[in-house]
């Protein structure tokens, strides 16, 4: 009979490749809603962290964040190339 763990045991999600691109197969109960489309990913140390990427700002209006009345008080104005950072190569038409 297999031992018990008295703690949550880790779950093992399979890395695998799919179309040059590697690819996490989730566990259930550890894959995102069926409407996230994109996430956020970032590292913290060894780990990868996903967080659903929004696809709009209602929470975080509806969340009451407020800035400080001194919020860009001051700033610095950059100059205006009109470019945008563009070369003049990328904007030239083909």
């Amino acid at each position: 009979m297999p031992k018990k763990h008295t703690t949550n045991p880790l779950l093992i999600a399979r890395v695998g490749w799919s179309n040059g691109s590697q690819t996490v197969v989730l566990p259930p109960g550890f894959r995102f809603a069926d409407s996230v489309r994109e996430v956020f990913i970032r590292r913290d140390g060894e780990r990868l962290v996903l967080t659903p990427r929004p696809t709009d700002w209602s929470d975080f209006f509806a969340s009451g964040v407020k800035t400080s009345a001194d919020f860009m008080a001051v700033r610095e104005r950059l100059p205006n190339s009109g470019t945008c950072g563009l070369t003049s190569s990328l904007l030239s038409p083909r």
